[in-house]
């Protein structure tokens, strides 16, 4: 990486931006150690600005990852996920042999974004590597910002009103979790920074509001499109120790299953938000 493009922040900690767009590593920190204040809040706002921050060589455990978590915000408990301790439920783990389980192909991962079934989404998560294969496995987000910027205007015009459903019936119903199926703008306004997005969940069957079936599917194909333009993405190769910290508010993510029969195995925190999607449109001035 070119040392114009490595900026260090204080004494200690430094970031060095992956794409021009989206995603940036950290170093000069120890995150089984509290933050101070400053840390904290360079965090976040570095968070803010990339989407997705990934910290190498964090051997933490369980219980470090949760206080990490805890220090942006009250954690979630999911309902349907896997948990080592149940002493520590907020720690998620991610199976492949359940994805595998959930969707039938475990080749092929979905574009999607956390808990967006809930009326108020978690908006931040931290990934933790516990398992890994020696080849394959990587994580892919895209920028679900620089996604609607670059629509046609037609297709902007179409979807700016729209509401897509987020359904997660069926694996709710498995664990005898009572939730509505809910539809969320197609187009959201992030609450803190102003900015735009495409929401939509490609792994909940979703549906458009008011639209026939097979006029859904077709937006919902050309959206996809849209998502698998590598311009919008980073793509990172997890190693032994890493822990990713992403904004579920900005950003869409992927799994790529592409290491046959190994049981890649990640450790989640999801942190929970008072948000409730919307499309916050600019006042004109009169």
């Amino acid at each position: 990486m070119p040392a114009e493009n490595v900026v260090a922040l204080t004494e200690t900690l430094v970031v060095t931006p992956l794409e021009p767009t989206v995603g940036a590593e950290i170093s000069g920190i120890d995150l089984s150690k509290p933050l101070s204040a400053r840390q904290r809040d360079e965090i976040h706002g570095l968070l803010l600005r990339h989407k997705v921050i990934f910290f190498r060589d964090q051997h933490i455990s369980s219980e470090q990852q949760i206080a990490f978590a805890s220090q942006f915000g009250e954690l979630y408990v999911h309902p349907t996920t896997s948990q080592e301790d149940r002493n520590k439920p907020q720690a998620h783990l991610i199976l492949a042999s359940q994805a595998k389980e959930a969707y039938g192909d475990a080749r092929k991962g979905r574009w999607h974004t956390d808990t967006s079934w809930m009326l108020k989404p978690t908006w931040g998560a931290v990934l933790r590597a516990v398992a890994l294969p020696e080849l394959g496995g990587d994580t892919v987000w895209a920028d679900a910002g620089l996604v609607y910027r670059g629509l046609s205007d037609e297709l902007k015009a179409r979807i700016d009103n729209l509401y897509v459903t987020h359904n997660f019936k069926s694996s709710l119903d498995r664990v005898g979790y009572s939730y509505p199926i809910l539809a969320h703008p197609l187009v959201r306004t992030h609450p803190q920074t102003g900015e735009d997005a495409l929401f939509i969940n490609f792994s909940m069957s979703p549906q458009v509001i008011g639209w026939s079936v097979e006029e859904s599917r077709a937006l919902v194909a050309e959206l996809l499109r849209e998502v698998g333009n590598p311009e919008y993405q980073v793509r990172f190769k997890w190693t032994p120790g890493t822990v990713a910290f992403w904004d579920n508010r900005a950003l869409l993510h992927y799994p790529v299953y592409n290491y046959g029969d190994f049981d890649r195995v990640m450790e989640r925190v999801l942190i929970a938000d008072d948000d409730i999607p919307h499309r916050m449109r600019a006042q004109v001035a009169g």
